[in-house]
């Protein structure tokens, strides 16, 4: 007979779905778990609590909110009958009583549950604020964040509101909006590396780019687009003047050998991106320089030679 240990708990013997992770849903998922049910608990937000969490006193008693709901949200959070789903909501019910089929929409977090230790240092250099919706706007918030210290679960979480119009517009797709927040807070070195992650050439297409981000930038709509062709253009000069242009880091030589036809701007980001990638790549060019029409078809005064 094996005598393997197992953890003394009730017996599960069904399951039930509680809708809602406010101060009501969390009590009724332990009354329910504590009774032997395996529970889901719903919750829309990226932390349990609701309301509660949000409140500073507690009617009628005027008890301190986040003293009274901690340990609930402890005990949700580690009692072995009760799977948390956040970010989710319900989109179907079907079947009858006792035989339910629910389907969830549950929406990513971005940002790995198990892996994240709450330490919170994403938040510090994420270079992106928000109005704190949890807070009802009163303060804000960076974009990868929780709502509070004590939130269940505690892992960070970011909003995807869709595309950026200006990252759409862009050939390259670069995050537009990412690099122009860093150059706000002056962190030019990481705005640069964040540009060339999808364009390895930033100085030129800074002077000669037709900038169709500008043309969508919602910022528009109120006075004037962001310079965000120009912001491009800045932090590749202050590359040169102050000679702080490095190599870029590659990995390992892989022995793979690729031979680029054209050394025109693709040919070019074709060879640097392959270089990048431990390949070893040739560019073959009938003018006698590389560069394509950079070099050939736009005139010095748009373009400088040097």
């Amino acid at each position: 007979m094996n005598n393997q240990h197992v953890a003394a708990r009730p017996e599960v013997f069904g399951a039930v779905m509680v809708i809602g992770a406010g101060i009501a849903g969390m009590q009724s998922s332990l009354d329910l778990a504590n009774s032997g049910y395996l529970v889901y608990l719903v919750e829309r937000n990226i932390s349990i609590g609701g309301v509660m969490a949000q409140l500073d006193k507690t009617f009628p008693t005027n008890d301190c909110s986040t003293c009274m709901i901690s340990p609930k949200l402890i005990e949700v959070a580690h009692h072995p009958n009760i799977r948390i789903l956040t970010r989710s909501e319900v989109e179907a019910i079907s079947g009858e009583p006792g035989r339910f089929q629910v389907t969830l929409l549950r929406r990513p977090r971005y940002v790995d549950e198990h892996r994240c230790t709450a330490c919170g240092e994403c938040g510090k250099v994420c270079p992106i604020t928000v109005p704190a919706d949890f807070n009802r706007g009163m303060n804000e918030r960076k974009a990868i964040y929780r709502h509070f210290p004590q939130a269940i679960p505690a892992a960070f979480a970011i909003d995807k509101r869709g595309t950026a119009p200006c990252k759409a517009a862009c050939p390259a797709g670069i995050s537009v909006q990412g690099y122009v927040a860093l150059i706000a807070q002056g962190r030019y070195q990481e705005a640069l590396d964040l540009v060339r992650k999808r364009n390895p050439l930033p100085g030129i297409c800074g002077r000669v780019c037709h900038h169709p981000c500008e043309t969508v930038c919602s910022r528009g709509q109120h006075d004037q687009p962001v310079a965000i062709d120009s912001l491009k253009r800045f932090i590749a000069d202050w590359e040169l003047q102050s000679g702080s242009m490095q190599l870029p880091e590659t990995k390992p030589d892989n022995g793979g050998k690729v031979a680029i036809v054209g050394g025109g701007p693709a040919g070019l980001s074709a060879g640097y991106y392959l270089a990048l990638e431990g390949y070893r790549p040739t560019i073959f060019e009938s003018m006698p320089q590389a560069g394509g029409w950079m070099r050939y078809g736009i005139p010095e005064y748009r373009l400088p030679k040097a």
